[in-house]
């Protein structure tokens, strides 16, 4: 519970700081990557990978084995139009376990070491 309370205080102030890579990515077809060889789920979250979260609406389509299937509105601290996409859980990402196909969420995504963006949480929107 406290750990869900942290991750959850954690995003609503880093909300409004959410700047994270200005790389212009809009010609990038994110769909077509193959995000299962790129290991986000096993990215550790410190305090400054936190402080540099992105938030985003989207609608949950699915849940897989440590990936999520998602529509997301345009991403613009990091270049991103609207799209549909696999995106990998991060390991110990919050998540309600009851998650339903078409939920309406706002994610949370961090960018690891590798350059790319992991999902560290699920908030359902209410």
């Amino acid at each position: 519970m406290h750990k869900t309370l942290t991750l959850v205080s954690g995003l609503i102030l880093s909300a409004g700081t959410a700047f994270a890579q200005t790389n212009d990515m809009t010609s990038m077809d994110h769909g077509a990557m193959d995000h299962s060889t790129m290991g986000h789920g096993e990215m550790p979250m410190d305090q400054a990978m936190l402080d540099s979260a992105i938030h985003v609406k989207a609608i949950v389509h699915s849940m897989g084995d440590g990936t999520v299937n998602v529509s997301h509105e345009p991403i613009p601290e990091i270049g991103w139009p609207a799209m549909t996409m696999d995106m990998t859980l991060m390991e110990n990402a919050e998540v309600m376990e009851d998650m339903a196909d078409g939920q309406a969420v706002t994610m949370m995504l961090i960018k690891g070491e590798d350059g790319m963006y992991g999902v560290a949480a699920l908030v359902p929107d209410m």
